[in-house]
């Protein structure tokens, strides 16, 4: 009964949201409480909302922090020169534009953290894809298709929960995975440059300068804060175009040379009220120090991110009422996703609290037919896929793992083969309902979740089958 009401309770709110019957927060709260009444244990409701706000309050403090520290790096101009490298290399192209949303992913995805890769990403990529009014779900997607290969990575999680949870060394699954991950890795450039044609087609071409005006041919497009660049121009429509699902428009009124402040995002000139131009190298050694710490795990990355945003406020703002004037520009991206995190804290404390999540694994492990069993690396590969969807990597690695692992080396599959399987469905675990990193995504991109939902699923999905088949073909898995 738990198992038909836990698969009912995650098919009903993807059903909703896709549908955009209800928002996610709410989705995520309501849900999962009607839920719990059904399975008749409503009166301790609040014991499973409250132990999985308190295993989520973590990850929202980090999120609150991050956001502001790298709303404030953003604020002083420290992307500025990476995103005039991503414009010369995009121009107004938007085939190039999409290659470079995953190229810009996968490369910032090196710091581990899917949070900042999207804080960052973002970003850089939002002022283009409005001014180009080109589909905003092509960017979420490809950006976490990237990021999802690329959390494969020892330092950014699930390699290492799978090595802690079989007794593993992380090198050892990691290491010979790296030829099938790179294969996922270009399987995802190859649908950058499949989309981006298709966006190309949608939109045609433009230079550099026709897609500026010629006064802003040298601005530097950059994220959320600062002042708005005035032009005569205006723009109508949505900024996202056709298909797009942001869920936000453009109003009609608004110049072209910015976005409209109740997008977050503006198109800043390099004279920029907030640039700290003689703080440059200061700003950047202290987000390399700050990732460093990160990888190598100095302190708990809540700590860190709260201690770099208040260093950070300090120093480039010194002034109390700047230092007000930058946290109210990001407070809205702020109470977004922290909002987000603690209405998604009410979905996985009913799962696992009312033990449906638990059922539900059993039920899919003891349906393996017995005629899989030599093959149970392949199927562990395949059930990573929804499973790492549907549940935390906590919940997967720890609970289910072991116990694949177990089915395996009694037909004589070696537990590595089985870690290194269960790294495939991370492409499509990174746009999970239950990832906190993906509602900074949506959120600084103005997109919808049921939108993103409904695009990336079956390309993410993809993405995991084609690093499952290379790791096949390469005797990998």
């Amino acid at each position: 009964m738990l198992t038909i009401l836990g698969f009912t309770m995650i098919a009903t709110f993807l059903v909703l949201i896709m549908l955009k019957k209800m928002s996610p927060i709410a989705a995520l709260v309501l849900i999962p409480a009607l839920f719990c009444v059904f399975v008749g244990k409503g009166a301790k409701l609040g014991d499973y909302v409250i132990d999985g706000v308190t295993s989520l309050a973590p990850t929202a403090a980090m999120l609150m922090f991050a956001i502001v520290y790298f709303g404030v790096m953003i604020d002083v101009g420290l992307f500025d020169p990476i995103v005039r490298g991503i414009l010369r290399f995009c121009k107004a192209d938007p085939l190039r534009i999409v290659v470079g949303t995953a190229l810009l992913a996968a490369i910032v995805s090196l710091d581990g953290d899917g949070s900042t890769t999207f804080m960052i990403t973002v970003s850089a990529m939002y002022p283009l894809y409005k001014r180009l009014k080109m589909s905003l779900v092509v960017m979420t997607g490809v950006a976490a298709m990237a990021n999802g290969v690329m959390n494969t990575l020892p330092w950014g999680g699930p390699t290492a929960r799978a090595a802690t949870a079989l007794k593993l060394d992380a090198s050892d699954i990691f290491v010979p995975m790296i030829p099938a991950l790179a294969v996922g890795l270009l399987g995802v450039f190859v649908l950058a440059y499949v989309l981006g044609r298709r966006e190309r087609t949608r939109l045609g071409v433009l230079t550099l300068d026709e897609a500026l005006e010629p006064q802003e041919a040298e601005t530097v497009l950059v994220g959320a804060g600062g002042s708005e660049e005035k032009s005569p121009r205006t723009t109508g429509g949505s900024g996202s175009g056709s298909g797009s699902g942001s869920g936000s428009g453009t109003d009609a009124d608004a110049p072209e040379s910015a976005v409209t402040a109740d997008d977050g995002f503006q198109g800043l000139d390099p004279h920029r009220a907030t640039l700290r131009p003689k703080l440059y190298w200061f700003n950047a050694l202290l987000t390399v120090t700050l990732l460093t710490a990160m990888i190598m795990e100095w302190l708990p990355i809540p700590v860190l991110f709260l201690l770099g945003a208040a260093l950070a406020l300090t120093v480039n703002f010194p002034h109390m009422p700047d230092q007000k004037a930058r946290l109210g520009a990001h407070a809205e991206n702020v109470l977004n996703v922290s909002g987000m995190v603690f209405a998604a804290a009410v979905f996985t404390g009913v799962l696992q609290g009312t033990g449906m999540v638990d059922h539900m694994a059993k039920w899919l492990v003891s349906n393996i037919p017995d005629g899989m069993g030599p093959h149970m690396a392949f199927v562990t590969g395949v059930l990573s896929i929804p499973l790492t969807y549907f549940m935390s990597n906590d919940g997967f690695y720890f609970g289910i793992l072991p116990v694949l692992a177990e089915a395996g080396q009694a037909h004589g599959v070696s537990s590595l083969e089985i870690a290194r399987a269960s790294l495939v469905g991370q492409p499509l675990h990174m746009s999970s309902p239950l990832v906190p990193a993906v509602y900074v995504l949506v959120g600084m991109a103005k997109v919808e979740f049921g939108d993103h939902t409904r695009f990336v699923v079956k390309w993410a999905a993809l993405t995991s089958l084609v690093v499952l088949g290379a790791g096949i073909l390469f005797g990998i898995i």
